[in-house]
């Protein structure tokens, strides 16, 4: 791995929080992603399924945690099972978890060899009475592929159907969605390297480049700042571009005159960074960009003010819709029979800004919480409005990850980054 090595106490503490809200005399299950195939004996780079390294800190293949906390057995309360290594396995494809590093990794003692699985699994399975399974209930969540989770849950069942199923999800939704020291630590790291890129991006941009340059810069920072990789798909939308939402294909050449939409995050150890910001190709902002960007960073300023605990989400983004309304009147792009014609289900600011203001953040960029519950202490959200005029050939969203705190105001993890009109125009300008 690139990142540097995570203190075990992290994932320690998440399985002990995890532990406490299971019933008396169950186990829980969780598996590591499948390597997916591409084509001939081509594949997709390795990604770790969040919750299993939320839980144990294992960036591995072929993996499987289960945690017994009513065990008879002390050993078995927590369980790694790993692909076995050797020095065969070492020369082909790099160095796997021992069973020593895998406890310096995760604090967890118990490491068998998945050949050993079947047989473990059957002897703690008489001793319990309820199996929790970890399925994808993000709200956001479209899957067609059958995991190896799913493979795992089908053998399972099968296997012992008289068993009672939990589901792991619920827990794992509200203890994700609010984050422990260190883990804020490691995304304020992630938010650092995307400073690092949109800095090196500033004194690159100028007409005639390329979207997809644009990209490779970014990721030749995120590289050498120990970042394995984009957190998601990153979005370089010169001109009208930017106003396709998810507009990824980065094809085009960048001319004077033109914004480029730039919403880019790096990873850091799993975690995500999630950043967006808006930038003048020739280096200045004509007059009518600058006051739809001032407008767009008011309303994420107000958006921002308002990320406190005990804030409801629906109720939150209706108030960032009021306050959007307002700038779209003073910009002229609506009027006020617009907004007194509108349509409640959709009202008319979403001409203009169509999607959401905020989402959890954290192992995922769409990161895991219960958005019917009020906002907590130490949950970290984007806040990303946008306007986007088609009319006029350009949009222009700002986007910032902001950790709300109890008591104070909000805290903004990319307070380092410039989004002032005056700083990024002096920047590029310099």
């Amino acid at each position: 791995m690139k990142y540097f090595q995570i203190d075990k106490s992290l994932f320690e503490t998440n399985r002990t929080n995890f532990k406490a809200r299971m019933k008396p005399k169950s186990l829980a299950v969780f598996n590591s992603n499948d390597i997916y195939p591409i084509s001939a004996d081509s594949t997709m780079p390795f990604e770790q399924h969040r919750d299993i390294f939320y839980l144990s800190g294992v960036d591995q293949e072929e993996s499987i945690l289960v945690l017994f906390p009513d065990c008879p057995k002390e050993k078995h309360r927590e369980i790694l099972f790993l692909k076995e290594t050797n020095e065969h396995i070492a020369i082909w494809e790099g160095e796997k978890l021992t069973k020593e590093n895998a406890f310096k990794t995760s604090g967890i003692k118990t490491v068998y060899w998945l050949q050993d699985m079947e047989k473990v699994m059957f002897e703690i399975m008489t001793q319990c009475d309820t199996v929790y399974i970890n399925t994808n209930e993000h709200y956001r969540a479209n899957v067609e592929t059958e995991t190896r989770e799913d493979r795992f849950t089908k053998w399972l069942k099968n296997k012992y159907p008289a068993h009672a199923v939990a589901k792991s999800n619920p827990i794992l939704q509200r203890l994700r969605s609010v984050k422990a020291p260190l883990e804020i630590d490691l995304i304020q790291k992630a938010c650092d390297i995307t400073e690092k890129g949109f800095r090196r991006i500033l004194d690159f941009v100028k007409p005639g480049v390329w979207e997809f340059e644009i990209e490779a810069e970014f990721m030749h920072e995120f590289l050498r700042q120990r970042s394995r990789k984009f957190a998601y798909t990153p979005i370089v939308a010169s001109g009208n571009n930017a106003n396709v939402l998810h507009y990824i294909e980065n094809n085009q050449q960048c001319k004077a005159g033109d914004l480029i939409l730039m919403d880019v995050g790096a990873e850091y150890a799993n975690y995500s960074s999630d950043m967006t910001r808006s930038v003048p190709v020739s280096g200045r902002f004509s007059e009518r960009q600058k006051a739809v960007y001032n407008a767009v960073l008011r309303v994420k300023n107000e958006a921002t003010k308002m990320l406190v605990p005990g804030t409801d989400w629906a109720e939150y983004h209706i108030e960032v819709g009021n306050i959007m309304t307002s700038e779209l009147l003073s910009l002229g792009l609506i009027d006020k029979a617009d907004v007194q014609n509108e349509n409640p289900e959709w009202p008319a600011y979403k001409k203009y800004f169509m999607h959401g203001t905020s989402h959890h953040m954290g192992l995922d960029t769409h990161d895991y919480g219960v958005l019917t519950e009020p906002m907590q202490a130490n949950m970290i959200f984007t806040v990303e409005p946008g306007i986007y005029i088609p009319d006029e050939g350009f949009g222009i969203r700002l986007e910032d990850d902001v950790i709300i705190q109890k008591g104070g105001e909000p805290f903004n993890l990319m307070r380092n980054i410039p989004i002032e009109v005056d700083e990024i125009e002096n920047i590029m300008n310099s």
